[in-house]
This record gives C-alpha cells, structure tokens and sequence, in this order.
C-alpha cells in the first residue's frame, strides 16, 4: 500500500456497502472540491466552469459502474471495511468522472438538449454565453467547452485512479482493464456514429456497438477493475468477464428499449430521442429485419423516415413505436435481454465467488436489466 492510501478516519469503521451510492457521492464530493480549489487558483472563471461539471457529476446517476467495480472486488475476497477497502472505493468512484466524460461528449455528439431532466452541458454553456451577452457564436462556444469540460473528467478520472491509494502492485493489474475500457468506449462511440452515418442495419453492428460502448465500459471492465485491483485468480476472471459481457449487452438493450419507450419523466430526456438522433440500435435493427422479411416497404419507408429526423413529434414516435411492436422487434430485443440475462447468471453461479458478493451480483443483473429508467 503506498503512503497516499490510508489516512484512516471514523469512515474507515463503516462498511462501505451499507450505502454505497452514498459513499461514492462523498468521495466524489471530496475529490472535486479539492480540484475546484486549485481550478481557483487557476482562474476564477475556470473554478466556474468546473463548478458546472462538479455539478453534472454530482446531479444524478445511479453510480453502476463504481458498483460493478465494488462487487468485483467483494467477489474473490476484497474486504468491506478498512484502508483497502477506503482506497477500493475511490478507485472505483474514479468511474463516475470517465462516465462524466462519456456522457457530456456523447449529448454533444447527438445534440441532446436534456440530460437528468436538466440541460446537456453544451447547451447550458450556450445559455451561459446568451446571459452574460459574450460576442460570437453561443452554439460554438458551447460545443467547445463541452468538449474540454469533458476531456478534463477523463483527465480527472485518471488522477483519482492514480491517487486513490491502491498499492502499487494491485494498480499494475487494475490498468490493464482500465486502459481497455477508455479504448473499447470510444471505438463504440466512433462505430456508433459512423453506423448513423454509414446507414449499417444489421443486428451484428449493432450488437458490435453494444458490447464495446455499453458492456465492457458499464459491468464487464468495472467487473475486472476491482477482481484485478483484489487480485483475482485467472478463473473468477474468466467468469466474471462473461457475467459483465452478457449483463453489459442485456443493459443497453434495456436502455435502447427505453430510448423509444420511456418516459420522459422518468428517463429524463424527451420521448423517442433515440429515434430524433439516428441511432441504428438492436431494436431499429430487429425492426428493419423483421421488416425486409416481410416484404413491407411502408413499414421500411417509415422506419427510415422517423430516423435522424430532429423535428420527430409525439404522434409520429407513437407511429414508430406502434410499428415497433407490430413487426415484433420489442419482443426479440426482450428475448435477447432474457437469453443474455440467463446466460449471465449460468456464469455467475458456476463461478462459484465469495458471498455476499455473488447474491448481490445476481440482484445486480436484475437491477439493471428491469428497470424503467
């Protein structure tokens, strides 16, 4: 354990998964106000901009890849209390800044105007360029400071990582998926974008995209992150990488489900935004399948109609999701939700990992592969 590790304090009594949620919004809490004092000394109007992204980070989410990452490590014998298991939680509360990263470029690559019920950060800054009457473009200067608003959680992330207090060792091991997982989201990211732009309306491309910007960066690579950082074996690694791969697909599955079906008062972004912005998911896949076999060029006309279409409205999602349903694209993105759900929890208890983490792995699959938002 290097010296940065393990200043104990009344936390270090507490088991940390009482709340976990909870204590990765503290140590997030701590970690950035400690780097909005040193953006103050940079600048005061820096300190402000990053104030904007503590607030983005803090605002919401439901912290599942800190605790993918925790229960990796509960699973091949990490302890629940003490100074490693302190340093563990703020390795994995690192998560929650990659995530930040993830999604601030993300809303600006769909244009998203929503995010949690609040303004995306682009258009939020645009809103701050507006208000305080800048001269140029607000459109611009809110696309740039989303992209180095991003780029510094992604720094952050890495320096939380780095400090967290991990030994040195055990932090040789965590890189390795680490560095995996910030390649492996961007290549999905990339693919998805060129598929929007390519017009790929296979299911595999859109499976492709799944695996890398869904399951290895949201349960599979957390998953290894904390099995790594406690030193896991080769086959609780084996395991718990195709628990994380089956769980990771079935999980934005769910979220592509939601992107066309959820409501807005729940998911926080506008109903069938999925569809406004493009995305060939598994879902519009399935759909143009079903659709070719059938023969039915109005059902093919309509699904390329309402996709990438920003001025979708109400009824004609509504259309979308009526055809959705008719041509039975819902229900084979359900079958595969329930077959990879099945799949996953095969792998969970052939593993054989310690309690109380494979139980809680177990309810996790269900968690994030049910759910409404």
């Amino acid at each position: 354990m290097n010296s940065t590790a393990v200043q104990a304090t009344s936390k270090d009594d507490v088991a940390v998964e009482l709340d976990f949620p909870g204590q990765v919004q503290h140590t997030l809490t701590e970690y950035l106000q400690t780097r909005r004092a040193e953006a103050t000394d940079v600048d005061p109007a820096f300190a402000a901009a990053v104030a904007e992204l503590s607030g983005f980070v803090l605002g919401g989410g439901k912290r599942i890849r800190p605790t993918f990452a925790w229960w990796g490590w509960r699973a091949v014998g990490g302890p629940a209390e003490g100074p490693t298991a302190q340093a563990m939680l703020r390795a994995a509360s690192a998560l929650e800044l990659l995530q930040a990263c993830a999604l601030v470029h993300d809303d600006l690559i769909d244009e998203s105007d929503t995010r949690r019920g609040n303004p995306t950060m682009h258009r939020k800054f645009e809103q701050i360029h507006r208000e305080s009457g800048f001269s140029g473009d607000a459109t611009q200067f809110g696309l740039a400071a989303a992209v180095l608003l991003g780029d510094l959680a992604l720094s952050w992330a890495d320096d939380m990582l780095h400090s967290a207090g991990i030994a040195p060792e055990a932090l040789a091991r965590a890189l390795r998926p680490w560095r995996a997982m910030r390649t492996e989201v961007l290549a999905g990211q990339y693919l998805d974008v060129l598929g929007q732009f390519r017009g790929d309306e296979t299911p595999q491309a859109a499976l492709q995209i799944c695996q890398f910007k869904a399951a290895s960066y949201t349960v599979q690579r957390p998953l290894e992150l904390g099995a790594e950082i406690a030193g896991a074996g080769p086959d609780a690694l084996q395991a718990l990488r195709r628990f994380g791969s089956d769980i990771g697909v079935a999980f934005q599955l769910r979220d592509d489900l939601l992107g066309v079906f959820g409501d807005p008062e729940v998911t926080g972004k506008p109903a069938g935004d999925d569809l406004r912005e493009g995305k060939r998911t598994v879902l519009i896949a399935e759909a143009v399948a079903a659709a070719r076999g059938q023969a039915d060029q109005p059902a093919l006309d309509l699904l390329r109609d309402v996709l990438g279409d920003p001025e979708l409205d109400a009824d004609r999602v509504e259309q979308a999701r009526q055809l959705l349903t008719r041509l039975g694209a819902v229900e084979a993105v359900e079958k595969r939700i329930s077959d990879l759900t099945g799949s996953a929890m095969l792998a969970l208890h052939a593993a054989r990992l310690a309690e109380p983490a494979a139980s809680r792995l177990a309810e996790l699959a269900i968690a994030v592969t049910d759910r409404n938002h």
